[in-house]
């Protein structure tokens, strides 16, 4: 009897344990493992470099909370967490988004912190376009993932700005793009164009996971990912058909969400900064204008004009093209309307050194420098039928050799209508004439006498003996004056 009882408690050990091994089995199949993810690019960025390109002063940041380590939790608690929160979006748990929330709480916990810092700045901006359109506010931490809030970040395959936009779907939505703006940078215009975009992904697919599917690589993917599978139009049963950059993409953007609301239970401390970033006001601009003028005038550091503009690439705002829009402090802003004419003006030869027109080289009026430092004029003529090198030459006072020299010439030909350089004079500043002196009185010593040099610039017709007999000096003094 008790033989009979061990074989038959050993044949139902035996078949608990292939049954037990089975639902081992099915669970493995079920549950989402994939080692060949690639990480969100910005998200394993250099600190450092974060900080720099973010361009805020945390030289007298502190922290708000005791900074500790990470505190873990069991899977249960992250699912509860997340299926709790109030969104219409799905925001499901497994093993990838288990994956990304320990990458938030624990290797990249520094990251986390700076950037609840200047999500303080972004985040209330995202909120208002996407309140405005009607999509979840949830989809405010999209950039997190995409640029780290980063508002300069550039991805390896040239996506731009907080949002992350291709060039040509950027301008597909209204961003302008030349050599000095970039308004894929500009976090008004870009947020604005994002929510459109993924407004316009949402009636496509009508899913929430595909859509961020969709914004990271392109309609055409999810598509061809959809028609692998064999039409199924869920995320994660069409995983494994998107590409390796976009398999991490949504889980990345879950842990996003869990982290920003969750941070303060696995003790991460925002970092405060002293600089303002509320206050901010927006005015229109319709001349070229440079940030150091209006940091010379209005008083701001050049680095917080670029952190509020960083859509301007060169510091340069190009109003005379276009009206830009220009964001500074609100009580700036007031003060720049008052002393706009001011600082359009104020070293404005400096900055903005682009010319014009230069039609003044071709007319004879140019100045150029010479090896000594003094300025001189180019006199110009223009060939006229019948004119010869020698000819010009006696007419000028010159030689036929140095009218060569002058104009690289390599033969006696002459085109008619081609401007000639005939002669160079030395053009002095400032504009006076002749040697005078000056008698000086010093602190009762007596009087002393200094030589002050005067300047004469030479006009069309001028020759040495009219400008002697002008300022009543002999040639041979302006000869010896001048080196002449």
């Amino acid at each position: 009897m008790r033989t009979i009882f061990l074989s038959l408690l050993l044949s139902f050990i035996s078949a608990y344990a292939t049954v037990s091994a089975q639902i081992t089995s099915l669970k493995d199949q079920t549950q989402l493992t994939d080692s060949a993810i690639i990480a969100p690019e910005h998200l394993s960025q250099q600190l450092a470099s974060l900080i720099h390109d973010w361009q805020i002063d945390l030289s007298k940041s502190k922290i708000s909370c005791n900074k500790g380590s990470n505190i873990s939790y069991d899977d249960s608690t992250y699912t509860k967490r997340l299926y709790d929160f109030p969104t219409e979006m799905e925001l499901s748990y497994n093993s990838i988004v288990k994956n990304y929330i320990e990458m938030y709480t624990i290797r990249r916990r520094d990251l986390v912190s700076y950037m609840l810092s200047v999500g303080e700045y972004y985040f209330p901006m995202f909120e208002e376009a996407l309140d405005r359109e009607g999509l979840p506010l949830e989809l405010k931490y999209l950039p997190v993932i995409e640029s780290a809030l980063n508002p300069v970040a550039v991805s390896r395959v040239g996506a731009t700005g907080l949002w992350q936009f291709m060039l040509r779907t950027g301008q597909g939505y209204g961003l302008q793009v030349n050599s000095l703006v970039d308004e894929r940078r500009d976090p008004y215009k870009s947020t604005e164009a994002a929510v459109k975009y993924l407004k316009d992904l949402y009636s496509i697919y009508e899913d929430w996971n595909l859509v961020i599917a969709a914004y990271n690589c392109g309609p055409g993917n999810v598509n061809k990912a959809i028609t692998r599978s064999g039409g199924k139009r869920d995320y994660w049963e069409i995983y494994y058909n998107l590409p390796k950059e976009t398999r991490g993409y949504v889980p990345a953007f879950i842990a996003a969400n869990y982290v920003m609301n969750y941070y303060d239970l696995h003790d991460i401390c925002p970092v405060e900064s002293q600089v303002d970033m509320i206050t901010l006001d927006t005015i229109h601009v319709n001349k070229q204008v440079h940030f150091n003028q209006i940091s010379k005038v209005l008083d701001i550091p050049t680095e917080d004009i670029r952190r509020w503009n960083p859509q301007f690439k060169k510091d340069i705002i190009p109003g005379n093209y276009k009206n830009y829009t220009l964001v500074l402090p609100t009580t700036k802003a007031y003060a720049f309307l008052d002393k706009e004419d001011v600082i359009i003006n104020i070293d404005k030869d400096t900055h903005l050194t682009h010319r014009d027109n230069t039609e003044m080289y071709l007319a004879g009026n140019a100045t150029t420098t010479t090896a000594g430092g003094s300025n001189t004029k180019n006199v110009y003529y223009r060939v006229r039928s019948g004119d010869t090198l020698s000819k010009i030459a006696s007419r000028n006072k010159t030689t036929v050799s140095q009218l060569k020299s002058w104009n690289n010439l390599k033969s006696t030909k002459l085109s008619v209508g081609k401007n000639l350089i005939v002669n160079k004079s030395i053009v002095k500043e400032p504009e006076h004439s002749r040697e005078t002196t000056i008698a000086l009185l010093e602190g009762g010593e007596g009087i002393k006498t200094k030589s002050v040099n005067e300047y004469y610039r030479v006009r069309n017709g001028d020759n040495l003996g009219r400008i002697a007999s002008k300022n009543g000096v002999s040639v041979a003094q302006l000869k010896s004056w001048n080196g002449l």
